[in-house]
C-alpha cells in the first residue's frame, strides 16, 4: 500500500510543473478576464459614505442633504486622480454629462476660501434624481452592464433589458463581421484544401510527403513573418499584381490590400494547413478500391465521388471547417496588418478597449462572448473527433 503511495506522489510531482503552468498561464487569465467583466469597484471603492446614505433613498425624490454631504465628504476624500477619472468614466457611460459635472465639483470642493454650502449651489444639476440614480446603480462592486454592452443590450431606468440606441450599437455588428470572415476562410480552406487532401491521400512514398510538407511549411514559420510576407506580395507593385500584368491577364494593379480580399487571402493560406489534416485523416482510412468498385458497378467518376467517396469524408470536413473557423474568430494580427477599417475583427475592438481606452471591463465582456462562442464549437469539434474515433 505504502509503495502505491509513493507512486502515486512521484507522479503527481511530475505533474505538478504542468499543473502550475495550467493553472498561471490558462485558467488565472480566464478567470481574470472573466471578473473584469462583472466586476464594477470603480465607485464604490471613492464614495463609501455615499453607498451608507444612498442605501435609504427612495431613487424617486430629490436629493438630501445627508446624500449631498456625503458626497460632499468622499470627493474631498479622494488623493487618486486615477481612480477620479475611471469613476468619472463609469459614471460618464452611464449618464453622459458626469465628465463636466464632477471636474466643475471637485474644482469647486477644492477652493477652500470659499467652500460650497451644498452640491446644488455648485451645479444645479445635482437637484436632478436622474444623476444620482446613476452614482446608486453604480455603488454595486458587480454589475451585468459590460456584458449587456457586449451584445448591443442595456438596461433602461427601470432596470428592465432593452436593445442600445443605434450609435451605440456596434459590437453586434462588430460579431458578425467576424464570423462573417471566418465563414469566408472557412469556405475558401474547404476548397482549397478538400482537393489537395485528396492528392495527397492518393499518392505514396515521398511525393506524399513532398504534398503534406508543402501545406505545413506554414506552421513552422513566425503568424507575423507570414502576415508581413503577403503584405508584400499583395502590393500593387508587389508579385501578385507584377505576375498578372506580365502574363498579360491584367492592365492595371488589382486592388488586394487593405480589403477583405487581402484578409481573407493572407487568412486562407494561414489556416489551411487546419483543414487539409483533419480531412487527410479520414480519406486515408477509406479503402482505395471503394471508388473503382463504383465504376465496376456503372458509376461515373463524378456520381461515384459525390455518392461514396464525399459522404466517407465528410466528417473529416466537418471537423476541419469547425477547426478553422475557431481559429479564424479569435484572428488579430493578419486584419490589423492586411484589412482596412471596415475588416477589423472582434479580437482588435477587444485590444483597443484593453490598451487604447483602458476600459478592462469592456475587454473582458467582449472576451467572454468570444470565450463563449468558441467553447461552443469547440464542444461540437469534440464530438465529431470522438464520433469519428469511435466509427474506426
Amino acid at each position: 500500500m505504502s509503495g502505491v503511495s509513493s507512486r502515486t506522489g512521484r507522479s503527481l510531482l511530475l505533474l505538478a510543473p504542468l499543473l502550475f503552468f495550467l493553472i498561471g498561464f490558462f485558467l488565472w487569465p480566464l478567470f481574470s478576464m472573466m471578473a473584469q467583466s462583472v466586476s464594477d469597484p470603480a465607485v464604490l471603492r471613492l464614495l463609501p459614505r455615499s453607498a451608507e446614505v444612498l442605501a435609504d433613498w427612495d431613487r424617486k425624490s430629490p436629493p438630501t442633504t445627508p446624500m449631498q454631504m456625503a458626497l460632499m465628504e468622499d470627493l474631498k476624500s479622494v488623493d487618486d486622480d486615477q481612480a477620479l477619472g475611471d469613476m468619472v468614466r463609469r459614471l460618464n457611460s452611464a449618464r453622459s454629462g458626469f465628465r463636466t459635472l464632477m471636474g466643475k465639483t471637485t474644482s469647486a470642493l477644492k477652493d477652500t476660501a470659499n467652500p460650497p454650502a451644498d452640491l446644488v449651489s455648485i451645479d444645479k444639476r445635482w437637484e436632478k434624481p436622474e444623476f444620482w440614480l446613476a452614482i446608486a446603480d453604480a455603488l454595486s462592486p458587480y454589475t451585468d452592464r459590460n456584458l449587456l454592452a457586449a451584445v448591443d443590450l442595456g438596461r433602461n431606468a427601470a432596470g428592465d433589458i432593452e436593445h442600445l440606441p443605434p450609435d451605440q450599437s456596434v459590437n453586434a455588428v462588430i460579431l458578425m463581421r467576424t464570423f462573417w470572415i471566418a465563414a469566408l476562410v472557412t469556405f475558401a480552406c474547404a476548397c482549397i484544401g478538400f482537393p489537395y487532401a485528396i492528392i495527397a491521400a492518393s499518392l505514396e512514398g515521398w511525393k506524399r510527403d513532398l504534398m503534406l510538407g508543402a501545406v505545413l511549411l506554414p506552421l513552422w514559420t513566425s503568424l507575423l513573418v507570414r502576415t508581413a510576407a503577403w503584405f508584400i506580395l499583395l502590393q500593387e507593385q508587389g508579385l501578385i499584381n507584377d505576375l498578372l500584368r506580365a502574363i498579360g491577364l491584367i492592365d492595371a494593379p488589382l486592388t488586394l490590400i487593405f480589403n477583405r480580399t487581402g484578409v481573407i487571402i493572407a487568412m486562407t493560406h494561414v489556416l489551411l494547413p487546419f483543414m487539409v489534416l483533419p480531412i487527410y485523416s479520414v480519406l486515408i482510412t477509406i479503402p482505395k478500391n471503394l471508388m473503382p468498385a463504383a465504376a465496376s458497378l456503372g458509376a461515373r467518376p463524378l456520381r461515384a465521388f459525390l455518392r461514396v467517396l464525399l459522404p466517407l469524408s465528410l466528417r473529416g470536413v466537418a471537423s476541419g471547417a469547425l477547426l478553422v473557423f475557431i481559429s479564424a474568430i479569435g484572428y488579430y494580427i493578419t486584419p490589423a496588418l492586411i484589412g482596412g477599417p471596415g475588416d477589423q475583427m472582434i479580437s482588435s475592438i477587444i485590444a483597443f478597449y484593453a490598451t487604447g481606452s483602458a476600459n478592462w471591463g469592456m475587454a473582458g465582456a467582449l472576451g467572454v462572448v468570444l470565450l463563449v462562442a468558441t467553447l461552443l464549437l469547440y464542444s461540437v469539434y469534440s464530438r465529431l473527433s470522438s464520433d469519428e474515433v469511435g466509427g474506426r
